[in-house]
């Protein structure tokens, strides 16, 4: 039995004002082309709201992600904390904070991720380099 502690920041930069960055997160059919990849997509984007996916571990097992929304400052801020259990294990629980900076015309994206790993079920480098992934899959959404 095992527990990791891992603390990570990414920062991307958008060429979109922090309006159209903020409406990727809170609108659940932007939100579902961009960060799920398959499985069932639900978000309830409010303070005390939730957000679910539920798909299959890399061995076809169930996997799912459940988080729960604390903090929401339109344009500016979210914060929210998250469970990921695959194969009926508990893996990870984590606290993410989203800000949104103003940058002349675009704007500045940081992430960061506050994660306890149980078990060995997951990686730091795992969740982080997902996490990438999918701000790069943000990108390309917010350039249609």
């Amino acid at each position: 039995m095992t527990v990791l502690h891992n603390t990570f920041s990414l920062e991307r930069t958008y060429p979109v004002p922090p309006e159209r960055v903020f409406a990727a997160w809170s609108d659940p059919v932007a939100k579902q082309r961009w960060f799920v990849s398959t499985g069932a997509h639900e978000l309830d984007f409010r303070v005390g709201g939730r957000e679910t996916i539920e798909g299959r571990t890399p061995g076809g097992g169930p996997l799912s992600f459940a988080a729960t929304y604390h903090d929401i400052v339109p344009q500016r801020r979210i914060v929210f904390s998250g469970t990921l259990t695959g194969d009926g294990s508990l893996a990870t629980v984590s606290t993410t904070t989203v800000e949104l900076f103003e940058e002349g015309d675009g704007t500045r994206l940081v992430l960061t991720e506050q994660d306890t790993f149980l078990d060995g079920a997951e990686k730091p480098e795992w969740r982080e380099q997902g996490t990438s992934d999918w701000l790069a899959k943000l990108g390309k959404e917010l350039e249609s």
